[in-house]
C-alpha cells in the first residue's frame, strides 16, 4: 500500500470503528496500524517489531503478534499468507475479504474489493456443494511501475 496522506484521520476512524464494536484501539495497536498504513508495501511481524523497538526498546514479539491478530480479526488489516506479512485494509468500514494483488518484484500490495466477484466465486463453489470460508485471495504478478521499469531496461 502507498503511504496515506491522512494518517491521523485514518487512525481516528479506526478507533471509532473499534469503539462502535466494543473494542479498543490501544496505543500499541494504533502504532502497529500506523506502521502498516504508512508502509510502501507489506510488512512482516519482525519488521514491525524492529520499527516499534526504535521508540520502545523493550517491545517484544508477543506484543506485535497480539496487535496484528487483533487488527486482522476486526478487519483493519489483512494477512498475506503467501508472504507471512501484513497490510492495512483499504476499506475497513465495509467488512470484506479482498483480492490482494502482490507484486513479486517490489512486494507492493494493492487491494481490490469486488463484492460481485466474491459472490460469483461462492456461487460457483456452491454448485458443486463446496462452502467457501471467508478469506482473502492473493494474486501474484508485476505491478504497473515494475512492468514499466522492466520495459525501459529492455
Amino acid at each position: 500500500m502507498t503511504a496515506h496522506a491522512h494518517i491521523d484521520q485514518d487512525l481516528d476512524n479506526a478507533a471509532i470503528w473499534c469503539s462502535a464494536r466494543g473494542e479498543k484501539l490501544t496505543d500499541q495497536r494504533r502504532e502497529v496500524l500506523s506502521l502498516l498504513l504508512t508502509a510502501p508495501g507489506s510488512m512482516k511481524a519482525y519488521e514491525l517489531l524492529a520499527e516499534v523497538q526504535k521508540r520502545k526498546p523493550t517491545a517484544a514479539p508477543p506484543t506485535i503478534y497480539r496487535a496484528l491478530d487483533f487488527l486482522v480479526s476486526v478487519g483493519l488489516a489483512h494477512k498475506l499468507e503467501s508472504m507471512n506479512a501484513f497490510v492495512a485494509c483499504c476499506d475497513f468500514e465495509n467488512p470484506h475479504h479482498g483480492v490482494m494483488l502482490i507484486c513479486d518484484r517490489c512486494h507492493g500490495v494493492s487491494e481490490l474489493h469486488d463484492a460481485g466477484l466474491a459472490a460469483r466465486m461462492q456461487q460457483e463453489a456452491s454448485k458443486i456443494g463446496f462452502a467457501v470460508a471467508p478469506q482473502d485471495v492473493e494474486l501474484h504478478g508485476a505491478c504497473a511501475a515494475c512492468r514499466a521499469a522492466g520495459e525501459e531496461s529492455a
